[in-house]
């Protein structure tokens, strides 16, 4: 089955489904590890296994977000359009720090550079705001799927964008009213947008909007939403 499966694979997607991820329990506590494509397998979900993940929010200095689709290669949810950046820290020292979640933070950057091709002298961890997690289980076809805890971070500022074609087929930065219509035309079924994507803007993204300036009142960091 999984060798099916992988067929619309590029080679630089297959190589990541053998990365170590963090694997917990529901109060995000690290119980173990397992690879990218076990944690992904809709067979294992279905047995509980749950891993913890980030998604970046990256809003430039005009309160627009970057929103990406990925690329047709992704093993789950293909050409769907999502957040500005969305992975997993890896079950390595420097990402298994959990104070300040400086770990968590520490992946989003490698993955910001990575993925979005952002210059390392342009953003640290410092820009790296984590607000708060949300628990989310979904299903991308009879085989992939994600259920995981994930890490909810913001960056507003004003950055340099390359991003790696293996991994985001398009990108564009809108406006509150454009991520509003984005969401409309979903539920006309004339866009595809990841599940996770179309929570966060409801349950987040809109009430911070007003507040990117300060999102201080927002930061929920012992919180675990969807629970």
């Amino acid at each position: 089955m999984f060798q099916a499966s992988k067929t619309h694979l590029n080679e630089l997607q297959i190589k990541r489904l053998e990365e170590i991820l963090i694997v917990i329990d529901k109060q995000d506590q690290i119980i173990g590890a397992d690879t990218k494509r076990n944690c992904h397998l809709m067979e294992n979900i279905n047995k509980g296994l749950l891993h913890r993940g980030f998604s970046v929010v990256l809003f430039n200095t005009q309160n627009q977000l970057l929103v990406q689709q990925r690329a047709d290669a992704k093993y789950t949810f293909p050409g769907h359009f999502t957040d500005s950046c969305s992975s997993h820290p890896l079950y390595v020292p420097e990402e298994l720090e959990e104070e300040d979640a400086v770990g968590v933070r520490r992946a989003a950057l490698r993955r910001l550079q990575a993925e979005l091709g952002i210059p390392q002298d342009q953003i640290s961890i410092k820009d790296i705001t984590f607000m708060t997690r949300k628990y989310q289980k979904c299903q991308s076809d009879a085989v992939w799927g994600d259920h995981e805890i994930g890490y909810l971070l913001l960056v507003r500022k004003d950055l340099t964008l390359n991003p790696d074609p293996r991994e985001v087929r398009s990108y564009s930065y809108m406006s509150q009213e454009d991520v509003q219509e984005l969401l409309d035309r979903e539920a006309r079924g004339a866009e595809k947008i990841t599940p996770w994507f179309r929570s966060m803007v409801e349950d987040f993204l809109l009430p911070w909007w007003p507040y990117l300036e300060d999102v201080s009142p927002f930061v929920e960091p012992d919180k675990i939403y969807g629970l």
